[in-house]
């Protein structure tokens, strides 16, 4: 069991080297300087919503016909494959973007049946607490290490060989589910429990993802940090984030998902409620307790999809759950905004106001709970 958690846990390793290089680094850069952000922007976006439409139908058949490791692993050759092609085109800023199109798409499909592995998993907190941990560490190795040595084209060449080869011990070890049902996708989108326990996980990844993408310039405001203190900052939150995975999914496998995923939304409420009065010399403990709490995100969550709803339809289940992590972003930093804009740009009050939305997330899932849930 050791060796199947670990083989699964490499993934998210090789993911968020992916993701911390490519995605949040490099590439934008590197295309911001011949295309409008704007418009890359846009493109960007466009890939979330094709890849849920995919999601749907692929994870349809997979749970149909039990090849959720199929895709997974079609969908793993395929990314790396586009991230090394990206190589070639540095010199052709358009045919760069639809093949970086191509690889976000292909990456969120992998990521998908990925989640849908944990099914055979006995301990699945564990396993998914561990990859989380594991996914902590190498974007802290991406970003410390490789940064700053890497250029592009060779960036490219390095990450999809790394992603590739981290990801072959789950395509090589990890068994494939082989429960499988025929199911229609708007029996799902009719199950009321299911579509309010997204809209209560969407709560929980807005403030988390805000929080990722303003805690540098919040930093920056409100306590006048220079970039070599902003580094601290992020340094604890990942190792919140490493702790945080491994302890989380211990707990959900001793209380069961049911017992731990409620915790979430206190957790993040009272973050962003203790956020504004934290002290200056506090404001690492601060950063741990996200890194903590970010853990409990992305433990739990799949975790509690997998164990109250149809497993038999999980595939095409954990493609909602991917698009709540899209969809937060832009929701997020559109409520961050508007929030900064009628208190005339009070970054603690902003904050403080944010805690309103897990705590409306929580609601939304005592409703689901008391109403729509049979145990």
């Amino acid at each position: 069991m050791i060796k199947k958690i670990f083989a699964f846990s490499l993934f998210d390793f090789g993911e968020t080297i992916l993701s911390a290089l490519v995605y949040s680094t490099f590439f934008p850069l590197y295309i911001s300087r011949y295309i409008d952000p704007k418009i890359y922007g846009v493109v960007y976006g466009m890939t979330f919503l094709i890849s849920f439409l995919f999601a749907l139908q692929l994870g349809k058949i997979a749970d149909e016909r039990a090849k959720r490791k199929h895709f997974f692993s079609y969908f793993v050759i395929l990314t790396a494959i586009f991230c090394l092609s990206l190589g070639f085109t540095a010199s052709l800023p358009i045919i760069s973007l639809i093949i970086f199109s191509l690889m976000s798409i292909s990456h969120q499909q992998s990521f998908v049946f990925y989640n849908s592995l944990l099914l055979n998993f006995e301990s699945k907190g564990l396993a998914s607490g561990f990859g989380v941990s594991l996914g902590y560490v190498g974007s802290a190795i991406a970003l410390i290490f490789f940064a700053k040595s890497l250029n592009i084209p060779e960036v490219y060449y390095f990450v999809g060989a790394i992603f590739l080869i981290f990801s072959m011990p789950a395509v090589l070890f990890l068994d494939n589910p082989s429960v499988k049902q025929e199911f229609k996708i708007k029996e799902i989108l009719k199950d009321k429990a299911f579509m309010l326990t997204i809209l209560a996980i969407l709560s929980l990844t807005e403030v988390a993802n805000t929080l990722i993408s303003m805690m540098s310039i919040y930093l920056k405001n409100v306590y006048g940090f220079e970039n070599v203190e902003i580094y601290k900052v992020v340094g604890f939150s990942a190792i919140g984030g490493i702790l945080g995975g491994v302890f989380w999914g211990k707990v959900s496998d001793l209380i069961g998902p049911s017992g731990v995923f409620p915790a979430g939304f206190f957790l993040w409420a009272l973050l962003l409620m203790i956020l504004p009065f934290t002290p200056k010399q506090y404001v690492l403990l601060a950063g741990f307790f996200t890194g903590f709490s970010l853990a409990h995100l992305w433990t739990v969550s799949r975790v509690y999809i997998i164990h109250n709803f149809p497993k038999e339809q999980l595939s095409t289940r954990m493609s909602f759950l991917s698009l709540t992590e899209r969809v937060a972003s832009t929701v997020g930093l559109f409520l961050w905004s508007f929030f900064l804009w009628i208190s005339n740009d009070d970054y603690k009050l902003s904050a403080f106001l944010m805690s309103f939305i897990p705590l409306s997330g929580f609601f939304v899932f005592l409703y689901s709970k008391k109403k729509y849930y049979s145990t």
